[in-house]
């Protein structure tokens, strides 16, 4: 795909309409003009889908693994590599590896991988995503109790010394865990600070937006929920139209009715996007695996530790998407906007990832029409699916 050419599809969706009878002139990397078909200048040669649909392709924030691995157990950029392109197959152009709680040399190791996958430019890699260890025992979830601990300022200045080095970092937190003073260093250093397990009060997490914090991790799960007399954490993600909020929608983080709600309850101009929350099963036939020493169950869909507590989701972007479209009941416009637009805004990528306009990345997707990935491409080369052309 190094050569000028337009790329016509029976419908294109560029992160805000559906198009008809369109075409993308792509010019490697980039998108150079969407056009009508007719205005395809003379001299272009033109690739011609004949089902299906070209959308933006996704983004995910939130990714512990795939292909067999697990950002925890392998932090290496080699490991960064096999997560990115096991997603690619699942229409994810972009992600952030994610590592859940874990020792201060395993974060260190994590780190200098992302620092690595940057000078390489890994195709998909976005930057990083570091869930903990700065969280609340109470609302711990899958995250070993033992490594969870207040954040000090040796662990401030890392963040903000590894910041320097990668693309984007992300780090969840909870206010138990994190002072406003050490949030409000993080969201000036440039680093996304998102709230989560916590069991911290709407109020809390109210000063927490305001010292910085932009996100929520996972709505719904680990958090505290909403009550008619204290609004918790869920309430807080709801109401404070400066947050985005991340979603694991499998129906079973999060029952469908209070997806419906929670989608409905919104205040923006923060949105809910999509995550997976993906363990290495992704792309794999693993039945189990291993998290911090201690064995991870996969059955029924769901990952679950030995006493029944969910670790992490087996979900992949496309069928996130598909059950917010077709289990939900949203359009599949939103659906998309969802899995693209809305993180890639969450994260200050808008002007370059999650929809397809003149000189945004060529980074995106052809869709069947049952919704089944048929190519990935990011920026300009196609890395699943049949060649083009």
């Amino acid at each position: 795909m190094s050569q000028r050419f337009a790329l016509t599809a029976p419908r294109i969706f560029d992160g805000e309409n559906w198009l008809h009878y369109a075409a993308l002139i792509l010019d490697g990397e980039r998108i150079e003009a969407v056009v009508a078909r007719e205005a395809v200048p003379s001299g272009i040669r033109t690739i011609a889908l004949d089902e299906g649909m070209i959308v933006p392709g996704f983004i995910d924030l939130q990714v512990n693994g795939g292909g067999g691995v697990l950002l925890n157990e392998h932090p290496d950029v080699e490991a960064i590599r096999t997560i990115c392109a096991a997603h690619a197959k699942f229409g994810t152009t972009g992600l952030l590896p994610t590592l859940i709680t874990d020792t201060r040399e395993v974060t260190a190791a994590a780190i200098a991988a992302g620092e690595e996958a940057t000078r390489d430019n890994v195709p998909g890699f976005l930057g990083l995503h570091l869930e903990g260890p700065h969280l609340s025992v109470a609302r711990k979830g899958t995250h070993h109790p033992a490594l969870i601990r207040p954040m000090e300022d040796t662990d401030l200045a890392r963040l903000i010394e590894a910041q320097k080095h990668l693309p984007v970092l992300l780090t969840t937190v909870a206010p138990e865990n994190t002072t406003n003073e050490q949030i409000r260093a993080l969201a000036e250093a440039g680093i996304i600070v998102s709230l989560g397990h916590s069991d911290c009060s709407y109020a809390v997490a109210r000063e927490a937006a305001a010292s910085g914090a932009s996100m929520m991790t996972h709505l719904f799960n680990a958090m505290s929920p909403l009550g008619h007399r204290e609004p918790g954490m869920v309430g807080a993600a709801l109401d404070l139209g400066s947050l985005h909020v991340g979603l694991i929608a499998d129906g079973l983080h999060v029952d469908p009715a209070s997806i419906r709600i929670a989608l409905k309850a919104k205040t923006g101009p923060g949105h809910i996007f999509l995550v997976t929350d993906a363990m290495s099963t992704i792309g794999t036939d693993l039945t189990s695996f291993t998290l911090n020493g201690r064995t991870i169950h996969r059955a029924n869909g769901r990952l679950t530790l030995d006493d029944g507590t969910l670790a992490g989701a087996d979900l992949d972007m496309i069928s996130a998407v598909r059950f917010m479209h077709q289990t939900i009941g949203l359009p599949l416009d939103e659906a998309l906007r969802m899995a693209s637009l809305y993180p890639a805004r969450s994260i200050g990528l808008a002007d370059r990832l999650g929809s397809l306009r003149p000189g945004m990345r060529t980074s995106l997707l052809h869709l069947d029409d049952k919704l089944d990935v048929k190519r990935t491409v990011i920026d300009g080369k196609v890395v699943f699916g049949d060649p083009l052309g």
